[in-house]
């Protein structure tokens, strides 16, 4: 009896085998029709294997995945309108289960942006569910929150919420301040990987193709970011004016001035639209800086010193300011401030200083640079012996206008129309040969110093 059980246990098992076996082999071959039909674009040959792989053999691949969203993309722009919702619906299913196969080489939030964008632009459930998905992506995790067009989108689903009363006002302005943050953590990141490839062109080194790939990937981030930023601003539009942010925060002042993170972003929100004119600007100010001294508020009395024409304890603030902010892009903002107060009183030595420090905190600040560009044009006739030196001044300012150009596509079309200017103001092609001093380099004894090696002409 014991020798029948065992023979009926091995036979069960070489059974499990042979079917276990059999399944691989179904995977492995479906898996080659799917992929040699994927591979050429075939997707209407390529679905029914892989339905029959998404349903049997959902860890046959990573590449299932990757080929799945070419194919759903291609059958949704090939779909009747009244067919898009259930290829959508199909889509969706295809990402969680992506997810739930591979949690090592997918980014939940990365995954949940990607359901998100896709029922955003199909239309697919409410504008509310589509914003939740979207912040549940946010909540998830934010570092993979990186998409140009996912923030984007994210926010103007916020502010629709808001036209139509499922979102409060004071809501939206949090979300673009997170938004907006995120943005400019991104904008650095891109500047600084761009900036050691950027000196190496301007030093005359060819660069590789994969740094070239680099650079390129580099200013397309810097532009979509810079894009995102301006359209926010654009649908921001007046619920973020004076008019509507006082009302707004002196109604909620005497519930709210105990809450520290109220009182931040309320003077915060009327510091960056200029509201530092109206008195209840500075009760918020008042009342941040007794629940919260800090660099912010430092900067808020600097701003408030201003408003009364002391210049004197304006600048003592913004520099108390600079010195205590740990945010990179605040402490970049207080530095062009003292740039600018600096630059209006013609001590451009210490306005550089300024505005390299603001470069310092916020690789991707290119206003920094326009202005270092226009204080050297503006001291071209302080600066050098002769004219031809002089005007050799004009050469450093259009480096300094092409560098700005190249780090912040916002500015791009005003720098490099300042650069072009100045370098039709430096010395000719017939002025260079006439000079003798091609190839040379000129210095500068002003307060500019350094020097520019003059072109071949």
């Amino acid at each position: 009896m014991k020798i029948k059980f065992t023979l009926l246990l091995l036979t069960m098992f070489a059974g499990a085998s042979t079917i276990s076996a059999q399944s691989s082999v179904d995977c492995v071959t479906t898996g080659s029709i799917f992929t040699e039909n994927a591979k050429v674009k075939n997707y209407d040959a390529a679905y029914e294997p892989f339905r029959k792989l998404m349903e049997n053999c959902p860890k046959w691949s990573y590449a299932l995945y990757q080929y799945g969203e070419r194919l759903y993309r291609d059958r949704l722009e090939k779909a009747p309108e009244e067919e898009k919702k259930a290829v959508v619906a199909e889509f969706i299913q295809m990402y969680e289960q992506k997810y739930a196969s591979y949690p090592d080489r997918v980014s939940k939030g990365e995954n949940l942006t990607d359901i998100a964008q896709l029922m955003s632009d199909n239309n697919v459930g409410t504008k509310m569910e589509q914003f939740q998905k979207f912040n549940e992506a946010w909540e998830a995790d934010k570092d993979s929150f990186t998409s140009p067009r996912a923030l984007y989108n994210y926010f103007v689903l916020g502010v629709e919420l808001q036209s139509t009363g499922d979102m409060d006002l004071n809501e939206i302005f949090v979300l673009y301040d997170d938004v907006q943050e995120k943005i400019t953590e991104e904008q650095n990141a891109a500047a600084e990987s761009a900036a050691p490839l950027l000196e190496k062109e301007e030093a005359g080194t060819a660069l590789t193709q994969k740094e070239e790939r680099a650079k390129n990937a580099a200013n397309a981030n810097l532009e979509n970011y810079s894009k995102v930023i301006a359209g926010m601003n654009e649908k921001l539009g007046k619920l973020a004016d004076c008019d509507n942010l006082i009302p707004l925060y002196q109604k909620d002042f005497d519930a709210k001035k105990d809450d520290i993170d109220w009182i931040r972003r309320a003077a915060g929100r009327m510091s960056s639209k200029e509201c530092t004119e109206d008195p209840f600007f500075e009760k918020l100010v008042v009342q941040l800086d007794k629940l919260e001294p800090s660099a912010q508020t430092a900067y808020y009395l600097g701003q408030l010193a201003d408003k009364n024409g002391d210049n004197t304890k304006a600048v003592k603030y913004y520099e108390e300011s600079a010195n205590r902010e740990t945010d990179p892009s605040k402490k970049a903002v207080v530095f062009m401030r003292l740039g600018e107060k600096m630059r209006a009183r013609k001590s451009y030595s210490q306005a550089r200083s300024f505005y390299q420090k603001s470069l310092e905190a916020k690789p991707s600040n290119g206003r920094a640079y326009l202005m270092i560009a226009n204080m050297y044009a503006s001291s071209a006739n302080s600066c050098g012996e002769t004219q031809f030196e002089k005007r050799a001044i004009y050469w450093l300012a259009a480096d300094y206008a092409s560098r700005a150009a190249k780090i912040d596509p916002s500015i791009s079309s005003n720098a490099n129309e300042t650069a072009a200017s100045y370098r039709g103001l430096a010395p000719s092609k017939t002025e260079i040969f006439q000079s003798g001093k091609a190839g040379q380099k000129i210095n500068f004894s002003c307060w500019i110093g350094g020097g520019v090696t003059v072109p071949n002409p």
